[in-house]
């Protein structure tokens, strides 16, 4: 398929600045792919179309905060950091994105803090993602952490909100994130509420979790018209043996394995084996899904709804068929549906 099969007119006030009040109160768009079928719910009502033994697989990544404001030697010149990956723990190495990026060299010292009680120096610039820092701080590890994400914002995209809230802290978060190394949320699981998961346990609709470290690459511009030429950022992705075993089970009792979110959905096919088993595994994923495409482990998805000619819009027209999809979104642009991480929520079923 190509980029423009996947162009539409996204006006920016339909773009969700903020969630519902209530995680799980957002709209559900209900898109049954063999018919075509549109149904127009609340997100609650997700469970209702699933049964005992069904399983939903979840994202558990932590977001860090990864945005730092900062000022640059010499010429206190403002500047923006925005972690992306921490490359080696002894030396505080961070692979980063630095703005504006066309004044800073190797050798250059950025400051941090009201009181510049964090001070990083530039080593690299070739990295293909941006540059990489040298915090120079001498000392425990955990002390420098917890400084250099106190001086950190949740890194909500700027396409969303120009700056982050107090209250993004919290919302920019699932509620049973647990492992750190994210630096954007996986959306779809931001709706699930405790009070759904006690829901869930009541119905006896069973839950596994596993880690994508969701980078920013999902966002970056596709700039190829043919799709089988874009290359994405790889992923660290971590399925332990005990959530690829109840899967596996899931699948060999004719039960649904719903994949909540495109993280889900990449890691789930990355690691398959030819007989549709998920194996064990801790690597990095760099998978790009697009139509056509045959998926091997979930039978549903939960997905936002995404911006125009997105890769996580393209994974999602993979499962659902660009057809049914874009007819979907087209509908939801009608019904008031609200676009992004903030928004609103959509089920594809049989």
């Amino acid at each position: 398929m190509k980029l423009s099969q996947f162009q539409f007119q996204l006006p920016k006030d339909r773009i969700a600045q903020d969630p519902t009040r209530w995680r799980d109160e957002c709209k559900l768009m209900v898109v049954h792919k063999k018919t075509g079928e549109i149904e127009h719910k609340l997100f609650k009502d997700v469970i209702d179309y699933f049964d005992k033994d069904d399983r939903f697989v979840f994202n558990d990544t932590k977001v860090i905060p990864a945005r730092l404001y900062g000022k640059k030697e010499k010429t206190g010149a403002d500047i923006m950091v925005f972690l992306l990956r921490e490359l080696n723990k002894e030396q505080r190495l961070w692979d980063v994105i630095v703005e504006p990026a066309r004044k800073i060299r190797i050798g250059n010292k950025l400051y941090f803090g009201d009181d510049e009680s964090l001070v990083a120096e530039v080593i690299d610039n070739t990295t293909s993602r941006g540059r990489t820092l040298r915090f120079l701080y001498d000392g425990p590890y955990d002390e420098f952490k917890k400084l250099l994400f106190s001086l950190g914002e949740t890194p909500v995209m700027q396409w969303v909100k120009p700056r982050a809230t107090a209250s993004d802290a919290e919302n920019y978060q699932t509620i049973f994130a647990e492992h750190e190394g994210a630096v954007a949320a996986p959306a779809a699981g931001l709706h699930f509420s405790r009070e759904l998961f006690n829901r869930m346990i009541l119905k006896d609709i069973r839950k596994s979790f596993i880690t994508i470290h969701m980078g920013i690459g999902h966002f970056r511009k596709v700039d190829v018209e043919d799709l089988s030429k874009h290359r994405t950022d790889a992923e660290r992705m971590i399925i332990n043996a005990q959530a690829a075993q109840e899967i596996n089970e899931t699948k060999e009792t004719g039960h649904k394995v719903v994949a909540v979110g495109v993280t889900v959905m990449r890691a789930l096919e990355t690691n398959v084996s030819p007989s549709k088993k998920v194996n064990p595994t801790d690597t990095w994923t760099d998978k790009f899904i697009f139509p056509p495409y045959e998926f091997a482990v979930p039978d549903a998805i939960i997905s936002n709804f995404h911006t125009p000619c997105s890769t996580m819009l393209m994974c999602v027209a993979a499962f659902g068929g660009h057809q049914n999809v874009m007819k979907a979104y087209e509908t939801a642009l009608e019904e008031g549906y609200r676009f992004g991480p903030y928004g609103d929520a959509m089920l594809i079923i049989d």
